[in-house]
């Protein structure tokens, strides 16, 4: 049965070079360390099945509304979300909790920065759990060679043009982001309650740019010369996955040292949202192996 995260939770915020990140906390002082890192269009709230039980299993558990999102400052520019830029949060974070050794699960966005932290930081990350999200190293050139993956990302090249994305997913309420969880999740997925709280986010002033901004950034994608993954990673994919392949997960993992991935396929692309019991009993036999 699914049992969310209690929202009324007080968060804590963190300077992390000189951007101000909002994070939820739970979980023992002294357990190991995890880093949750939602996507778009989400924020914390987008964990809010797998808190509980990560914190449960003896983990302390650190869940930031990543930067452009909800709570969390909001830089202008769209070079401030590069994800060299991202994943320096993500280390900042650890270093502001006072840990050398963490672990990192994201997802969607997240998952690339989670990727891209782990190949950047290798010192730093212990392990790495990624659900549907590619390895940023291999997307473009999967893309390249597979024009039916170009087609699904059609909407990362509209996101590029100036205002417009802006007006048309602020529209009559956020109606096309909301009309976009459903429409790409399973029924009964996003619940009115659920998408009345990511409107909350939302409506945060400049949010709907900066969330568009991690988009922006791509083309300044900073070099990485050797994107392998030392860390342990496990990959859980929803194959019903209206804007991701599947090969795009085998690509990652060809440059991991030691990958292991779990196919859930009654999972579209909000897999953590649909099969919570099965994403968290994977995560946590993984975590704590």
């Amino acid at each position: 049965m699914k049992q969310a995260f209690d929202p009324r939770i007080p968060g804590t915020r963190y300077q992390i070079d000189g951007v101000t990140l909002h994070a939820i906390e739970a979980g023992a002082q002294d357990g190991p360390l995890i880093i949750l890192l939602h996507g778009f269009p989400e924020f914390w709230w987008g964990w809010r099945y797998q808190i509980g039980p990560l914190a449960d299993a003896g983990f302390r558990v650190l869940v930031p509304d990543q930067r452009g999102y909800n709570l969390s400052d909001k830089p202008e520019g769209r070079r401030a979300y590069d994800l060299e830029r991202l994943a320096r949060d993500v280390v900042g974070l650890a270093d502001a909790l006072g840990r050398e050794k963490f672990s990192v699960v994201g997802h969607d966005w997240g998952g690339l920065v989670a990727w891209w932290t782990a190949s950047r930081y290798p010192d730093r990350v212990e392990k790495l759990v990624v659900l549907n999200a590619p390895h940023p190293a291999v997307a473009g050139s999967y893309m390249r060679s597979h024009p039916s993956q170009m087609v699904r990302s059609l909407y990362v090249g509209f996101f590029q043009i100036p205002f417009l994305p802006e007006a048309m997913l602020s529209a009559n309420g956020h109606r096309s982001l909301k009309d976009a969880l459903r429409r790409t999740s399973r029924p009964g997925t996003f619940s009115d309650e659920d998408l009345a709280r990511y409107e909350t986010a939302w409506v945060q002033p400049g949010a709907v740019t900066a969330m568009l901004n991690w988009y922006r950034a791509l083309p300044f994608k900073p070099d990485m010369k050797d994107p392998t993954v030392r860390a342990p990673t496990f990959v859980i994919w929803g194959t019903r996955d209206r804007f991701l392949e599947r090969g795009l997960a085998e690509a990652s993992l060809a440059l991991c040292r030691s990958g292991d991935v779990r196919w859930i396929e009654t999972a579209t692309h909000w897999v953590q949202h649909e099969e919570p019991e099965a994403v968290n009993a994977a995560m946590v036999e993984f975590l704590k192996a």
